[in-house]
């Protein structure tokens, strides 16, 4: 058991990694196309990429069902639908797609304005909105959860406003794609126990693909030479930060206590900053990596069990 969680965090820090550096992907895609273009290119892409899985996982299941049953029930398996679907799934996967949506479409605007690394901070807030936004669904928020809302939003004023105390568009926007990942999270943690988590993440996929690609055709006119010339950086985001840290995740949380994966997937933020620092050359002032730092506190300290609160309450 033990070797199975280290496996399994070690799935959790390679997500963590992936997520961090697709921010300066995201960045760098911004030289060549647009906002809806890439969240087309990149959530198509990713919901390719989990077909083959979705499609041997249930040829090997049917399989061994037909073995077990000795073909008796062999119609009946091949009938109904090859790739297991059903009304939950189906509107779980829209209701994800579309918090997706809204999540990237934002984080992808806010990235035109605010660095890769303070991307990656702001939107980890929604770590903390979580259990906020829990007590909405009448779950019980522990005092210090409201404690570390308090030091986030320091943090966040410390990383985003200026001398004249004004906010910088795109911290906005990314502060608003970090409101709509809350509303994704929830989401899926209401329909996952429901679901089949990776065929959810597909549709999800697909769902925030077409809505990206209808506006980007009425609003972007996108252009086949602008998406070779930003194939790395929807290759990457695509492949890996949709199609493979997804799976990565539901994989690794099996054998993961919900609090520790929360915390190690909190480090994309981090992953974030060096990414841009070392790719992009992007730096923070000493003001901006104290907010940094206060909101990275404010996401360790709320993901602690309390002695009085079971994990599960939140």
């Amino acid at each position: 058991m033990t070797n199975k969680k280290l496996v399994s965090n070690f799935m959790l820090i390679l997500t963590a990694i992936i997520w961090g550096t697709a921010f300066v992907a995201q960045s760098i895609a911004h030289d060549h196309i647009g906002t809806f273009t890439f969240n087309a290119a990149r959530n198509i892409i990713g919901g390719l990429v989990l077909i083959p899985y979705i499609l041997i996982a249930n040829r090997f299941k049917n399989n061994n069902s037909l073995d077990s049953d000795n073909g008796k029930n062999k119609d009946k398996l091949e009938m109904p639908n090859k790739l297991g679907l059903n009304k939950t799934l189906i509107i779980g996967g829209i209701l994800c797609g579309l918090a997706l949506f809204g999540g990237s479409t934002f984080q992808q605007f806010g990235l035109k304005y605010t660095s890769a690394g303070k991307s990656g901070f702001i939107t980890a807030l929604y770590i903390i909105f979580v259990p906020a936004f829990g007590i909405f669904l009448k779950k019980k928020v522990p005092f210090k959860v409201w404690m570390c809302v308090i030091i986030a939003v320091v943090g966040f004023y410390l990383i985003s406003i200026n001398e004249g105390f004004t906010i910088n568009k795109g911290d906005l926007l990314t502060l608003i794609c970090s409101f709509f990942f809350t509303i994704h999270i929830l989401v899926i943690d209401y329909y996952s126990p429901k679901v089949d988590g990776i065929k959810m993440s597909c549709i999800q996929f697909f769902v925030t693909g077409f809505i990206s690609l209808i506006l980007s055709l009425i609003f972007e006119n996108p252009q086949m030479s602008s998406l070779l010339s930003a194939w790395k950086p929807i290759l990457y985001v695509g492949v890996f930060s949709c199609g493979v840290a997804y799976t990565l995740q539901i994989v690794a949380q099996k054998n993961t206590e919900p609090v520790m994966a929360s915390l190690i997937l909190s480090m994309e933020s981090v992953f974030a900053v060096i990414a841009g620092w070392l790719i992009l050359k992007q730096s923070l002032s000493f003001k901006e990596a104290i907010g940094c730092l206060l909101v990275f506190v404010a996401i360790i300290i709320t993901q602690l069990p309390s002695r009085n609160v079971k994990m599960g309450s939140l």
